[in-house]
């Protein structure tokens, strides 16, 4: 196949070229830099250019665009959060529909389902509240113009990303590492996560299996507990975690944000994958960190 991959350079997008490749498949990726190599084409989300050749012949397009959403927000951290999302899922959907492109994956967030608490969400849940929940609605809604011309559409609503790389755990392990972390709040609420081979296997299992569309959990079968995963965290590191952190620090340090990303309770399951006969190579929280670290 030949796939187009806009979003190359993150955490993700490196994997997923580098796996795709190794699979026979060819890869064109979309830079908003001046092309450095013969498989890159420029292209500029914002204003909706787009290279015709860069689709010449093309089976799929994947788009894992999307800024950082860590830290403390404010209202252009947000409007930055929205538009790194919505105007590249757009301007690709756009792109397949008028190209007749057979497929389009699309990155997505289990962020949709909002705080779960103990209840679980697969796909067929129903929308959360919050900034995050509503956006994803905007983003996925984006992709919409390349369902109606007929393309399979696949949302990938993914949750954390386990990677020794980059991602959140790059944030965590050095307070672990130093005796100060601890498990946030009361540590009750659930953590929806994937190591990083899994999700690029999936998002492979997903390109190459033409029978799946719409929302798909990118999440291992087993969430954890925040008192379970920073436990787990300090075991893998050899480290005490012996200091929680209150509610009203994280509040205090995050804002707005706190609530959305550090004290949400997403247990997600991913239904859709286990039903299509996907196997994840890490089910156990700590084989996982195990091998990532």
């Amino acid at each position: 196949m030949l796939i187009v991959v806009a979003g190359s350079t993150g955490l993700i997008g490196r994997a997923i070229v580098s796996e795709l490749r190794e699979a026979g498949h060819k890869v064109r990726r979309l830079v908003r830099r001046e092309p450095a190599a013969q498989d890159e084409h420029r292209w500029d989300p914002p204003s909706g250019t787009i290279p015709r050749d860069a689709f010449d012949g093309v089976d799929a397009v994947i788009n894992l665009c999307g800024s950082s959403v860590q830290g403390r927000w404010n209202a252009e951290r947000k409007r930055r959060i929205r538009a790194s999302r919505i105007e590249p899922a757009r301007t690709l959907a756009e792109a397949v529909a008028e190209y007749g492109i057979p497929t389009l994956l699309n990155a997505s967030s289990l962020s949709f389902y909002g705080n779960t608490g103990d209840d679980v969400a697969d796909e067929t849940s129903g929308l959360g509240r919050g900034f995050l929940a509503e956006m994803v609605v905007d983003w996925e809604a984006a992709t919409t113009v390349a369902r109606d011309a007929g393309s399979r559409v696949v949302l990938l609503r993914t949750g954390l990303v386990l990677s020794s790389d980059g991602g959140l755990l790059s944030l965590l392990r050095p307070p672990i590492r130093l005796g100060v972390g601890g498990r946030l709040g009361d540590g009750r609420q659930y953590v929806a996560w994937i190591s990083l081979p899994d999700e690029v296997a999936a998002i492979r299992f997903l390109l190459e299996n033409p029978d799946i569309s719409g929302p798909v959990n990118l999440c291992a079968p087993e969430p954890v507990t925040n008192g379970e995963f920073t436990k787990a965290l300090g075991r893998a590191l050899q480290r005490p975690v012996y200091l929680p952190v209150p509610k009203a620090v994280v509040r205090a340090v995050l804002g707005e944000s706190a609530d959305e990303l550090a004290l949400i309770s997403l247990r997600a399951v991913p239904r859709v994958l286990c039903e299509a006969g996907f196997t994840f190579r890490h089910v156990d929280f700590d084989a996982a960190l195990a091998d990532v670290l």
